[in-house]
């Protein structure tokens, strides 16, 4: 059953900033886009770049390791050499603490 698990605060990701985080085993990248909280596989698909290293470019991020590029919103790749989304997932605010549902 999927439950919101605590990952960070929201002073912890500048806008424009992301971060790596590991609820319940999983690693996902955590993302401010203008204050609001989005959250996707941190594993690129196409060789397992760390996403939450990559540069953001209004709503895409692109893997540091081969420049696939990825919606931060929905997880859906944007262009080669990636050929596969990565999962996306829920995320809420609650006061300071972001949450996401694993």
């Amino acid at each position: 059953m999927p439950k919101f698990v605590k990952v960070a605060t929201t002073s912890e990701i500048p806008p424009g900033g992301a971060k790596c985080v590991e609820p319940e085993g999983k690693m996902i990248a955590l993302f401010n886009l203008g204050g609001s909280f989005y959250a996707i596989d941190n594993s690129c698909t196409h060789v397992g770049g760390p996403l939450a290293e990559g540069a953001v470019d209004g709503e895409a991020v692109e893997c540091p390791w081969h420049g696939a590029r990825f919606n931060i919103k929905s997880g859906d790749v944007l262009s080669a050499p990636a050929g596969e989304n990565v999962l996306s997932y829920k995320v809420r605010v609650s006061g300071s603490d972001i949450e996401i549902e694993v």
